[in-house]
């Protein structure tokens, strides 16, 4: 009961407020406040919906939607608040990394807004989720602390990591200010240096890996194979921020102005870490590497692509980017460091280790790829999409348009008009059949995507057939196994 109560001392009957509370560490820590005692509950988020929103409502969290980036929304949401977590942030990953100007709006002019607002509604506790990336310039280091001076503004691999940065300093600078209406309370705050989180339905990083590996679009390793960089199970750091969040709202705080780094304390090759996953999910890790020099020079035209498609990159039939400049740097360059001041001043430990942290989100990521429908690599794709529509122009279309030439090169292939008609009617009915008998299949081991997968095998045949034909193997031995333990079970009872 003691340790219940010192683990608990301060949340206990206190209004909290999380923004970017629908994510992944915002709704986990949303859910945890709830667990030890919190009055209230609330979250902060742009988005209208998340995989963890409805989980969230139900456990009676109120969730308002609203962007930091405006001041009426913070300071709706922050009315009556206790204390603060604040999370939102943007374009530490993908397509959103060269969304410059957005990217500035919330890690600064958002932090400025709740900070601004801690000061007008008498809020005296502010945690704030930072990252290593505000000492790290893209050159080595090992077993960092917090010594370790910020890098210079133009020295940052992304906008990401300056922003960042910027808003850690002006967290850190507004501890120990006055708040208005607060008797002379004084602001405390306090920041959380976390590496990359991952853990079920993790979906920034490792849902893009997956994807890539899935499409055969996850082409490269990238560096020397002794780099190592730091992760984080979501589970560990969402423990961070609660102990920051305990002391801060303790009388006697350590924490107050300070950063820490906080990880798993388990340093590792980018594509090591990767490898015991894709594996799980039959994926394959690259076997071509490239060198960080040359990575950088690949990342930088992807770059410059996408820069160009700015006005529509929030539209969802934008692809992620192949690699970006700061992703290089961050898989490809050793930088890891220690979580000695976390542990001596907050108590810190990974409470959940690595290997665990990782047949957790094998779990999750094994059960999600059984519910969807699986498809093959991008270049079956483009066989099928091209080579089936093509086969059938030039077998019976007149002569328009590019039509000649390819039924050129058809007839040089097969030979006589004929045989091209009867080989694109082959093609047609292989496809048609193959479709109808994956409908009838899916009805039985997969009858939720059953159309899905009518659909997909229809353009995409034997491709996407296989895939099918593996899942029914899967669900058959999964049922033979259940029906030898109950048989077993039967027998022991007898």
């Amino acid at each position: 009961m003691e340790m219940y109560e010192e683990k608990n001392r301060g949340i206990e009957g206190k209004v909290v407020a999380v923004t970017g509370g629908l994510g992944l560490v915002g709704s986990n820590i949303c859910l945890e406040l709830l667990r030890r005692g919190a009055l209230q509950v609330r979250s902060l988020d742009c988005r209208t919906t998340s995989p963890w929103s409805d989980l969230l409502k139900e456990s009676g969290i109120q969730c308002i939607n609203g962007d930091v980036v405006s001041g009426e929304d913070v300071e709706e949401a922050l009315e009556g608040v206790d204390c603060v977590i604040h999370l939102a942030s943007y374009g530490g990953s993908g397509k959103e990394m060269v969304r410059t100007h957005r990217i500035e709006e919330v890690n600064v002019e958002g932090t400025r807004n709740v900070l601004e607002t801690c000061m007008k509604k008498g809020i005296t506790r502010l945690v704030y989720l930072s990252t290593h990336g505000v000492v790290f310039g893209g050159k080595e280091i090992e077993s960092g602390d917090e010594t370790l001076p910020y890098v210079a503004s133009d020295q940052y691999v992304s906008s990401y990591d300056r922003t960042k940065s910027i808003a850690e300093q002006l967290v850190l600078e507004n501890n120990g200010r006055p708040v208005e209406n607060g008797r002379g309370s004084l602001l405390s705050t306090c920041a959380i240096r976390c590496p990359i989180v991952y853990g079920p339905a993790e979906e920034k990083y490792l849902d893009r890996i997956i994807s890539d590996a899935r499409l055969g679009l996850f082409l490269f390793k990238i560096g020397d194979a002794s780099s190592k960089t730091d992760w984080i199970y979501v589970d560990n750091i969402v423990f961070a921020l609660m102990l920051a969040t305990t002391d801060l709202l303790n009388e006697h705080s350590k924490a107050s102005g300070k950063a820490y780094f906080v990880s798993d304390d388990n340093p590792i090759n980018f594509f090591e870490f990767l490898q015991p996953l894709l594996k799980n999910l039959d994926y394959d890790l690259p076997k071509l590497s490239l060198s960080v020099s040359l990575a950088v020079l690949l990342g930088t035209i992807c770059e410059a692509i996408y820069t160009m498609l700015t006005p529509v990159l929030n539209q969802r039939w934008i692809p992620q980017p192949l690699i970006l400049p700061p992703e290089v740097y961050k898989v490809g360059v050793t930088h890891y460091y220690s979580i000695r001041k976390a542990k001596e001043e907050l108590g810190y430990e990974p409470t959940t280790q690595p290997k665990e942290a990782m047949s957790e989100t094998f779990t999750y990521f094994k059960d999600k790829k059984r519910r969807e429908v699986d498809g093959p690599s991008i270049y079956a794709w483009i066989f099928c999409v091209i080579g089936l529509p093509s086969i059938i122009s030039v077998a019976w279309l007149p002569d328009i348009g590019p039509i000649p030439l390819f039924r050129a090169i058809a007839l040089f292939i097969f030979r006589s008009m004929l045989v091209l008609r009867i080989a694109s009617g082959i093609v047609v009915t292989t496809h048609v059949s193959e479709a109808v008998y994956a409908l009838w299949l899916a009805k039985r081991v997969d009858p939720k995507n059953a159309k899905a997968w009518f659909w997909r095998t229809l353009l995409l045949a034997t491709f996407s057939l296989r895939l099918l034909l593996k899942r029914a193997k899967e669900v058959k031995q999964s049922s033979t196994l259940r029906e030898g333990l109950l048989t077993n079970s039967g027998s022991s009872i007898a």
